[in-house]
């Protein structure tokens, strides 16, 4: 095994904490348009947060520009923690937050597009600060590898390593042979589907200011909102709530479908099965909750009626897709409606949207394959001798790639374990720790218990806010990415 590259990984860290402080500065800018009274503390943080990146440039300058595997695992796991480190600065001397545990919660919970927040009060918030929270939402739900890879190549660095580290799902898709091609693309649609969607909810009667941050969360599948309510405060506006179901459903579609979309090819939409399979369980299950929902308010209003109808499946749809796309907005408490839809949409925390989309969680395509493995354990029952294989889009699917997917579930499913009783140990019941586990495991928001859809994260102790932030980043860079940094024979050098 080659000799550790420590130049490269500090040069690149430095380069992502230069996109860090840009984005800074223009949070700060937005404080000073709306006078806010903190732009000179943003400033300061992006000043602090620029000085860094730049001294760790000068540092790695001489490096070698070959980035191997261990390299890119290296970059992209310790870049992530980085960035959220630096991330806080805004939050520290605003005053903000005035301990790092709150502080560096809130900020991975934004870059790792959890949407979980530890703030009681977000509508005393300064624009700029509530704009820094959309901000992190919005770099981490694209992936801040992914934008560092489409200007690599100014820098005669490639990015392949780094895009395998960071990709979401059992492969990355790739839209152009040149990784830094398709890094552009991904991007490309990234902005157009924040921008069209800012336009959308300002013209259905959102302020401009709630428009874009509203859209940075949404496209990024994060679910911070500018208001305590997050999006049950618009209830009365059923356009608003449409317009971000869409793009919620959009961002957890395969981003690869998008660029088909774009260019014309819808029949490899319609073709593709994960999104079949998507958009079924997004129906299926929609209609189910409609149907207890609907059930419930009728019965409390003596009838039923269009709007009670309407309503019902508006929240029902809603929901399920906040909740399948790890969105985490929240119209209505699910929790609140029966005891039998709590534990459905418990059960949604671990579906995830499609490989490929901003959505956390273990993602559809994995469900699919290993749902068809084991069917096909049962042909295999019958005959032996055969070589029978799972397939996909009318494809083979490879021994490698369905044990990569075996290995990747138990080790979720063992790390929600272990998160859980992580979470036992600090005093919380069951239904809390829990359903805390899988939603920060699986980047979701709202949780169960005292950690529902109605409530904060701010009850969780100290030690809890750094369990969860490691569970945060654990799920956002799907396991692997993190964990293999603990084997000793990552490290070694032979």
């Amino acid at each position: 095994m080659h000799k550790l590259n420590f130049k490269i990984v500090v040069f690149l860290m430095g380069i992502l904490l230069l996109f860090n402080g840009g984005l800074m500065l223009l949070s700060s800018l937005i404080s000073f348009v709306y006078k806010d009274g903190i732009t000179f503390e943003i400033t300061l943080a992006a000043f602090l947060v620029l000085s860094i990146g730049a001294l760790m440039m000068l540092f790695g300058r001489q490096h070698d520009k070959q980035i191997q595997k261990r390299e890119g695992y290296l970059i992209v796991s310790l870049g992530w923690v980085l960035m959220a480190l630096s991330g806080t600065f805004p939050y520290l001397l605003t005053g903000t937050f005035t301990d790092l545990s709150s502080s560096f919660f809130e900020t991975m919970s934004g870059y790792t597009t959890t949407g979980a927040t530890v703030l009681n009060d977000i509508e005393i918030l300064p624009q700029g600060i509530i704009f820094w929270r959309s901000t992190t939402h919005w770099i981490g739900g694209m992936g801040i590898i992914v934008l560092a890879i489409a200007i690599l190549p100014f820098l005669g660095i490639g990015g392949i390593q780094l895009f395998t580290a960071e990709a979401p799902g059992p492969a990355g898709d790739k839209l152009h042979p040149r990784i830094t091609d398709t890094a552009k693309r991904l991007w490309l649609i990234y902005v157009v589907y924040t921008c069209l969607e800012t336009v959308l909810l300002y013209f259905a009667g959102m302020s401009f200011f709630d428009a874009v941050n509203h859209a940075m969360s949404t496209v990024s599948t994060g679910g911070f909102s500018t208001k305590n309510s997050s999006i049950a405060f618009w209830n009365d506006h059923p356009l608003i709530q449409y317009i971000i179901l869409f793009f919620m459903f959009l961002a957890g579609t395969n981003f690869v479908l998008s660029y088909f979309i774009f260019t014309g090819k819808f029949k490899k939409v319609l073709q593709d099965e994960e999104f079949r399979v998507y958009l079924s369980f997004v129906l299926i299950f929609s209609l189910i909750t409609a149907i207890f929902i609907f059930n419930k308010e009728s019965g409390l209003t003596s009838g039923a009626t269009w709007v009670t109808l309407e309503s019902s499946l508006r929240d029902a749809l809603f929901q399920v897709v906040a909740v399948i796309t790890t969105t985490g907005f929240v119209s209505a408490d699910f929790t609140q409606w029966t005891p039998l839809l709590s534990i459905v949409f418990f059960g949604l925390m671990f579906l995830g949207g499609s490989s490929g989309s901003t959505a956390g969680g273990v993602k559809v395509v994995r469900h699919m394959l290993m749902i068809k493995s084991g069917f096909l354990e049962f042909k295999r029952a019958l005959h032996p001798n055969a070589i029978i294989q799972a397939r996909y889009n009318k494809k083979t699917v490879s021994d490698a790639i369905t044990y990569n997917i075996l290995g990747f579930f138990i080790l979720y499913m063992l790390s929600f374990i272990l998160g859980a009783v992580g979470f036992g140990t600090m005093g919380m019941d069951f239904e809390s720790a829990i359903g805390l586990s899988a939603s920060t495991l699986g980047n979701v928001g709202p949780a169960l218990g005292d950690f529902g859809p109605s409530n904060t994260y701010a009850a969780l102790p100290q030690f809890g806010k750094w369990w969860a932030s490691f569970l945060m980043l654990l799920g956002r860079l799907e396991l692997f990415t993190v964990l293999i940094l603990f084997s000793p024979f990552f490290w070694k050098k032979n």
